[in-house]
């Protein structure tokens, strides 16, 4: 049986490792890609491993071509292509600041980051896939890892949400220039999710979840956005390109 290989950028912890392991079991070859050392991450990629995923890290920065050339390079020179882009990699500004007091340094590296770096993995990895013999029912998948925050305004972190706009046009972009090539593109959208750019305004959430602000009254988890991420990879949307869904517990509903 054909094994496809997936790179899952911000792989090593949170969304990003549910990512790979997920898509692992699912029979992937997985390639992650963070900016932590490789020995940081050892009892992760151990237990990927143990699980009987064939997994391969690369360090490295989003922000950085070069280091966005390295991971497709590495990736190609170990597995010999690429079938799946999880675009997971992103940050969170490192002070909540007012949107009248926010800086353009925050601005820059926040973008820099989340939608600049991510516009030019996909471009990247889009060029390798289109390199490559079609092998099964699609050319490659590339999903991009958003936000409720692409529309939910938070004025204390105004460079983040902008950024994750962006993210959704990128989606929007490349799902039209390579429909015809027979490669698919795709948004998660996660909500409230247990983690550790999270963990820092956890008695926010809660106080909200207890409120009843979300329709499904809990915390979302790393695996609920993995398993959304999991079925886009599949088969199962082969006339689907473009669109998002929003792991959220029903948050974007708008109610009275």
């Amino acid at each position: 049986m054909y094994q496809k290989t997936a790179i899952v950028t911000g792989g090593s912890r949170g969304i990003g490792l549910a990512i790979a392991e997920k898509l692992g079991r699912d029979g992937c070859s997985v390639v992650i890609f963070a900016t932590r050392p490789e020995a940081d991450c050892r009892e992760q990629l151990e237990r990927l491993k143990q699980s009987g995923i064939c997994c391969h890290y690369v360090q490295g920065t989003l922000d950085s071509g070069e280091d966005r050339k390295r991971l497709i390079e590495e990736t190609v020179e170990r597995f010999g292509r690429i079938d799946v882009l999880v675009n997971n990699a992103g940050v969170a500004p490192l002070v909540r600041a007012d949107l009248l007091t926010m800086t353009e340094e925050s601005y820059d590296r926040v973008m820099g980051i989340n939608a600049k770096g991510t516009m030019f993995l996909t471009q990247l990895a889009a060029n390798q896939m289109l390199r490559q013999e079609v092998v099964g029912k699609k050319r490659g998948t590339i999903v991009n890892v958003g936000s409720c925050s692409a529309q939910v305004s938070s004025v204390n972190r105004g460079e983040y949400c902008i950024s994750k706009s962006a993210l959704s046009m990128i989606t929007t972009l490349f799902a039209d220039r390579l429909a015809g090539e027979g490669i698919l593109v795709h948004e998660v959208r996660p909500g409230v999710i247990r983690t550790d750019m999270t963990s820092k305004v956890q008695e926010k959430y809660d106080a909200l979840i207890e409120a009843g602000a979300f329709p499904i009254k809990r915390w979302g988890t790393p695996e609920d956005v993995a398993d959304a991420v999991s079925a886009f990879c599949s088969d199962s949307f082969l006339y689907t390109t473009g669109n998002y869904i929003d792991v959220d517990g029903g948050f974007h509903i708008k109610r009275l």
